[in-house]
């Protein structure tokens, strides 16, 4: 058993929307700013938020799934981190003890401290007793203490302040400003790259955590981990392309390290600006916005033929989501405007409304079962008959459609490779 000290913190909330990227994002800013290494994790199977997180410490950020990836990997990847990191930040998911598994879980499972963001909008000194509950729901629960977010004046902080129970830490509060909020959209939060001020938003926010007590490095905490299982090089002189732009940039790290680790090479492009594929022996869309860049789509011609010509001489393609939709017939985002895409997969794609699907489930791919996670607003109409069916975690209803054509495998599912390296080297093998 391997072991490794770093200081560390999760940071959570009640529930969703009480600003826990944002006080992740700002303190890993503030650290970086002080010359610290920082690394940062997302519990969960989001994409957004790590890309916020990335930028404001300066290191790819990984996600800590318990399900997804199973305990030892969460280890491993936290030990891996511990080895050169200054400080492990660890952005939790919905509400502290919402999901099975939830964060909770994961804290208890690593030995790290929980810091819980609580918005103070509309709330005064009950806020000291939502802090005590969180605290108190779990009696395993290792509890750093708490941060107020949306502090409206002095005197509403010393309304908070005069609710705290006895012995409970009060870290101090962040105000009420737009100036250091992230925009959203029906995702979740508007990706980094397309955040014009992020950069000042970042600033603004770490400046603001200065004033408080998580100035401070939290305690140093013990990491552990196992000796990794060695990978046979399943995808040794395999060349896989990789669609990576602001269309298709739904993709977890932590499958591009499993790729390598099996011995892949991999090349990036972008569907919406390269006008050629590269030389490769399989293609990996991932998914994305592609209903935000129908016309870009539409219009590069020259790279649908290249990924047409893939096609027809029977290469390995693997579609995920908003990979899926580009290979279809035609999107129609949610305004109406409708444009031709691949045409590799019959039938076409809406986006809705609202939500159509959420949560974790299993896929059975050739060569394995891949644990996965769906998210999406898009309804597909098409005549092609799936090969099978995601099974959901919690309930019996069917699952996410997966389709086979030749060598092509698509779904609505986002996989998470580690769960079945064999299952993954089946879709990529030429």
């Amino acid at each position: 058993m391997q072991t490794r000290r770093c200081p560390a913190l999760l940071i959570s909330a009640p529930g969703s929307n009480h600003g826990k990227t944002t006080v992740t994002a700002a303190l890993a800013r503030f650290h970086a700013d002080q010359g610290r290494n920082v690394r940062v994790f997302k519990t969960g199977p989001d994409f957004l938020d790590p890309m916020i997180l990335e930028r404001a410490s300066g290191q790819p950020v990984y996600q800590l799934d318990l399900w997804l990836a199973g305990e030892m990997e969460c280890r491993r990847l936290v030990y891996g981190a511990a080895q050169t990191a200054d400080l492990i930040l660890i952005e939790g998911v919905m509400g502290l003890f919402d999901g099975s598994p939830c964060s909770a879980d994961l804290a208890e499972k690593l030995g790290v401290q929980v810091l819980a963001v609580i918005d103070a909008t509309g709330v005064a000194q009950t806020l000291g007793a939502i802090a005590y509950g969180l605290a108190n729901f779990r009696s395993e629960l290792p509890f750093a203490g708490i941060l107020a977010n949306a502090i409206a004046s002095p005197r509403h902080e010393e309304m908070i302040m005069q609710g705290m129970p006895l012995g409970m830490r009060y870290f101090g509060g962040l105000p009420r400003a737009a100036s250091f909020t992230f925009p959203e959209r029906h995702l979740g939060l508007v990706q980094a790259e397309e955040i014009v001020d992020l950069e000042s938003r970042l600033s603004v926010a770490a400046a603001a955590i200065a004033l408080t007590d998580m100035a401070a490095l939290p305690a140093a905490i013990e990491f552990t981990c196992t000796t990794a299982e060695v990978l046979p090089q399943l995808l040794a002189g395999v060349r896989i392309g990789i669609a990576r732009d602001p269309a298709f940039s739904f993709i977890y790290p932590a499958n591009l390290d499993l790729l390598r680790v099996l011995g892949a090479e991999l090349i990036f492009f972008s569907p919406i600006a390269d006008q050629a594929l590269p030389d490769v022996d399989s293609l990996y869309l991932p998914g994305g916005y592609p209903e935000l860049y129908l016309q870009q789509l539409q219009d590069n011609v020259t790279l649908k033929a290249a990924l047409q010509s893939h096609f027809r001489q029977r290469k390995p393609i693997y579609a995920e989501c908003g990979g899926m939709l580009y290979l279809l017939e035609s999107l129609t985002d949610k305004a109406g405007k409708r444009a031709t895409m691949m045409g590799l997969l019959p039938g076409d794609a809406i986006m809705q409304p609202r939500m159509q699907a959420l949560g974790y489930q299993s896929a059975a791919m050739p060569g394995g079962i891949l644990r996965g996670h769906t998210f999406h607003h898009s309804l597909i109409n098409t005549s092609l008959a799936p090969i099978a069916s995601g099974q959901r975690l919690y309930n019996t209803s069917q699952g996410e459609k997966i389709f086979r054509l030749e060598r092509l495998t698509a779904s609505h599912l986002h996989c998470y490779f580690s769960s079945s390296p064999t299952a993954v080297a089946q879709l990529f093998l030429p």
